[in-house]
């Protein structure tokens, strides 16, 4: 019989009618055969799949409205496994052949039921023997004692599903048995309707109701089809291995299933057929597609190249950004407070701010004797990069490509502890259930082991519940409307939880405390009504690669000792902070992309004291970074920009340090370094905003609720679980903190970049102590450098300070500052205008519209030793009662046509000196006389340590030579170098 001898749609009419045991034959006969079988997938192989009585749609429970990719391979994958509990025996021989076709042939039927055999399940057990298949007609079978099974056999019940009821109490007492279409419900002297504790037990579409299911090892156990409600559970003891796929757990009143204890040594007989048929499961990861993870904001921007080679590339300059956020490009009432100034205008210097931008600013200022100081000690953060392109200190735009976040293949390739715990197979393995509407629903304690594929967990009080050493694999799982949070991991639990989709839960996504540890990674954390992950009470973990967006509270909470790596997720779009860290919080936090949060990209107040390096941290709707009371932490190599707010934001009570961060395009100040008792924003500036999430998650066991004490009424207590009440204790010692981190007594800026800020560059309104050290302040829209208040000392000491829209540095009454060896060069204001104490001392002010120097009011304050060319006006003018001295300074003119003295003071003021300055004029007649030069030393900053500044006043890390004296000359020809300052 040809197949060409029909049309190819009658033959597949004719072999609709086949049963599946012909279909297996004709599929035998040639290829063409074998072709036309295999495309009756949708139509036969569909009907005989759903026509089987002892399996159901293959995705259900959890989404049985989606087809399987294959009929024919979901209906073999079932008979495949129905089979597995006849696999028991010695290895293939002949004499063990013989022994296997002589158990098929002698198995025999035996019925139960009115009229049957048997009237009791009981009788026909007694009977039975190895590998009988006994059936079970419609009826409900209740016995009032506990039943044995002592020898294999399988229990089917005859109908539909539901037709046949057992109230009764099994334990199975032989190496295997199978039960199939049966409904159990419990008998009255007991709630475990079937146990056993070394044999191997399969159930195929069966129900429990209000029963439990008790498997002890080296007891093994696969379920399929099978539903758990009316609070039923599946309880296992130490299991080796055991199988739980496609079933359905609801309405639960503790954990649907309940994994407990180490896997015992000893291995049953069918311990390596659930492991082979595991491994039939899709391995996550292994084929390195993370399109589940895709940005779900398209257009979404991240921060400046990184080092990795996995970025995306998207333009966006600041016009669109400011039309994006809706952000005045001036930043009215922003820029400095109301009635404050930078002192008084040289002529022509006022309208510049308000009309003109920097750019026709720069053109303004050209000197027709200007003095070379491009290369001064922080050029570097200035020139073109390699490709030409500029960088990312002088470019007028904000930068336009940030990291992706790695695949999960990518992930387990540089982890190889999470590699084998992806590929491993553990105690219990539940793939493909459904867990809704009840407490909890898994629940792994003392020792536990299990893996979660592919489920769905919804509407349950927690998800999964991981405590006392335990570990848990969770892959491509759905956590969802929780009433408390999805994941609780406690007491030294671990694990791997990979490619899942947290979202829209009460509590935190994921709540990790009391040293648990686990890798979480690339997982879709979002949509919840408080944070996305909490770690506290000295929890741990690793958390990568992960997108963690629109939840309530902050993306990342840390606090009470939580110490996690948080690292390359991108955490967005969140209705608070992206990452708060509190309450003595700490954790490394590196190559992030944080991004239009509503609240600070990253929050860290009340001892926190993280390390944050090298993260992207742009485009939010307030601060980029906010350190508030009593804030700490290592804030080092950040790029942070695009914000509405502040790029950083800190409270004078705290004691950051900023290391190498680019502070670039915020709309407010680039550094804000506020009073702790500032007045203005105090509700936001000091702890009362929606990001506090409350740290409780699972809400019980007596801890706090919130940062500012609050606690919850109506949570639910879980101490019965095993946890310690008063987990404070376990905290480490202070002595244990900070040993691979320099400690500090007063905060320090070093090395930064704050440039293209809508506001003043570094605004410091503090009431203590503040050390700025080597940063390149350029290209803000108000002064560099603005000190309001400064009670304690503020030293900046070998700074940049470039092409501001207003002043280089101004220094307000009262403030006690020192400027040591900083370089102020081409300023739309002054240079510096000081009206506090302090001292200025070895600085260079080239090219400044306004006064070189400008000291007034009462202030009390030494200029010394200061190379000073101003654009067209006063080089150093002391103006009013000020005392103090002003010598060895040496002032160079800077355009012909200004006829203002370069030095001048009040002819009134009595109580200033000024000595041994020298003043040098330009030649107009003699056109062969050489430009002036800073030559010894070049101009400054320079690449070493300002005289006065200790080796251990000065940060340690950076390679910076001591030197025994700075001198200031003017000779004539070319310089022969500068000396470039070393950032690590």
């Amino acid at each position: 019989m040809e197949v060409g001898s029909l049309p190819v749609e009658l033959w597949r009419v004719i072999l609709a009618y086949l049963p599946l045991p012909e279909l297996g034959r004709c599929c035998q006969v040639c290829r063409a055969w074998r072709e036309l079988v295999l495309s009756l997938d949708n139509t036969r192989w569909r009907q005989l799949c759903l026509g089987c009585p002892e399996c159901r749609h293959p995705n259900w429970p959890s989404q049985p409205h989606l087809e399987p990719p294959s009929w024919r391979e979901a209906l073999k994958q079932h008979a495949l496994a129905t089979r597995t509990w006849t696999q028991n025996g010695p290895e293939l021989q002949s004499s063990a052949c013989l022994l296997f076709f002589r158990r098929r042939k002698d198995r025999r039927v035996w019925h139960v039921g009115p009229g049957c055999e048997f009237e009791t399940l009981r009788g026909a057990l007694g009977v039975a023997g190895p590998y009988d298949r006994v059936v079970l007609h419609p009826g409900v079978y209740e016995e009032q004692a506990e039943v044995a099974l002592k020898v294999p056999v399988e229990l089917v019940g005859l109908g539909r599903l539901g037709e046949v009821a057992l109230l009764v109490c099994m334990e199975q007492q032989c190496p295997t048995a199978r039960l199939c279409n049966l409904v159990f419900m419990p008998p009255w002297f007991s709630t475990v309707v079937y146990k056993t504790s070394w044999g191997h037990v399969q159930l195929d579409n069966c129900n429990f109701e209000g029963a439990q299911l008790q498997i002890r090892g080296p007891g093994t156990c696969q379920a399929r089809f099978c539903s758990f409600s009316q609070g039923s559970s599946a309880h296992l003891l130490g299991v080796v291995l055991s199988l739980l796929d496609s079933c359905d757990f609801s309405g639960s009143d503790t954990a649907s299933v309940t994994v407990e204890g180490p896997p015992v040594s000893e291995r049953n007989w069918a311990c390596k057929h659930l492991a082979a048929l595991a491994r039939t499961f899709p391995s996550c990861g292994m084929s390195g597609n993370n399109s589940s993870l895709k940005d779900p904001e398209a257009g979404s921007t991240g921060g400046a190249q990184p080092p990795a080679a996995n970025v995306k590339k998207e333009h966006v300059s600041i016009e669109d950004w400011k039309k994006r956020t809706e952000v005045d490009a001036v930043c009215q009432g922003t820029v400095i407070e109301d009635g404050w100034s930078d002192g008084e205008h040289s002529e022509g210097e006022g309208e510049n701010h308000n009309g003109e931008g920097i750019n026709n600013t720069k053109k303004q200022l050209t000197l027709d004797y200007k003095i070379q100081c491009d290369h001064h000690g922080l050029s570097h953060f200035l020139k073109p990069r390699p490709d030409g392109s500029l960088s990312v200190a002088s470019s007028p735009d904000p930068p336009s490509v940030a990291p992706e976040p790695l695949t999960l293949q990518q992930e387990l390739d540089r982890d190889p502890e999470a590699h084998m715990l992806a590929v491993s197979t553990l105690g219990c393995i539940l793939r493909r259930c459904l867990f809704r509407d009840g407490k909890g629903g898994v629940h792994l304690s003392n020792y536990g082991q299990a893996r979660l594929e592919e489920n769905v967990f919804r509407g349950l009080n927690y998800a999964v519940r991981c405590i006392q050493n335990s570990t848990i694999v969770m892959l491509r799982n759905e956590v969802c409307e929780c009433r408390a949070s999805g994941v609780f991991l406690r007491l030294s639990a671990q694990g791997l939880i990979a490619e899942n989709n947290i979202h829209s839960n009460g509590e935190a996504g994921l709540d990790i405390r009391k040293g648990a540890n686990p890798t979480i990674v690339c997982n879709r954390i979002h949509s919840g009504l408080r944070s996305g992950v909490v770690v506290l009470g000295n929890g741990k973990g690793s958390i990568r690669s992960n997108q963690i967006y629109n939840n309530k509270e902050a993306g990342v909470y840390i606090l009470f000792s939580g110490n996690p790596v948080v690292s390359g997720n991108h955490i967005f779009q969140g209705q608070a902070a992206g990452i708060a860290i509190n309450e003595n919080g700490r954790g490394m936090i590196t190559e992030n992309v944080i991004r239009e949060n509503q609240w600070g990209g990253v929050d860290i107040r009340r001892g926190g004291d993280p390390i944050l390096r090298n993260n992207y941290i742009c485009y939010g709707y307030s601060d980029g970074v906010v350190v508030g009371e009593r804030g700490r932490g290592l804030i080092e190599g950040n790029h942070v920009y695009c914000n509405k707010g502040c790029g950083v934001w800190v409270m004078s009570s705290s004691l950051p340090q900023l290391l190498g961060n680019y502070i670039i395009h915020n709309c407010m100040y680039g550094l804000a370094v506020f009073c702790r008792k500032d007045p203005e924003n105090i509700e936001a500036r000091e702890g009362n905003w929606p990001g506090q999430e409350g740290i409780g998650g699972d809400g019980g066991s007596g801890e706090r609720r919130g940062v500012e004490g609050e606690g919850r009424e109506g949570q639910e207590n879980f101490n019965e679980e095993g946890e310690l009440f008063a987990w404070e204790s376990d905290l480490d010692s202070e002595d244990e903190r900070h040993s691979a981190r320099r400690s500090i007594s007063v905060a320090l800026v070093e090395s930064n970049c704050m440039s293209y800020n809508g506001a003043v560059g570094l605004y410091v309104k503090s009431s203590e102590a503040l050390n700025v050290f080597a940063n390149l302040v350029n290209n803000n829209r108000g002064p560099g450098i603005a000190v309001l208040q400064s009670s304690q000392l503020t030293r900046l000491v070998t700074n940049c300070i470039l092409e501001n829209g207003r002043g280089g540095v101004a220094v307000e009454k009262d403030c006690r500052v020192e400027l040591r060896g900083n370089g102020v060069y081409e300023n739309s204001g002054h240079g510096v205008s000081f009206s506090g104490n302090g001292q200025i001392v070895e600085n260079d002010m080239v090219g400044n519209r306004g006064y070189g120097i400008q000291v007034s009011g009462g202030a009390d304050i030494k200029v010394v030793r200061n190379r000073v060319q101003p654009a067209q006006s006063c080089g150093i003018a002391v103006l009013g009662a000020v005392k103090g001295v002003v010598h060895d300074n040496i002032l160079f003119q800077g355009h012909p046509a200004n006829k203002k003295t370069l030095l001048h003071m009040d002819p009134a003021n009595e109580s200033c000196v000024l000595r041994n300055n020298s003043i040098l004029r330009h030649n107009n007649s003699c056109t062969s006389s050489p430009p002036w030069v800073f030559e010894n030393p070049p101009p400054r900053p320079l690449a070493s340590s300002p005289v006065g500044l200790s080796s251990s006043q000065y940060p340690s890390r950076l390679g910076i030579s001591m030197t025994t004296r700075i001198s200031a000359t003017v000779e004539s020809g070319c310089h022969s170098g500068s000396m470039f300052c070393s950032i690590l």
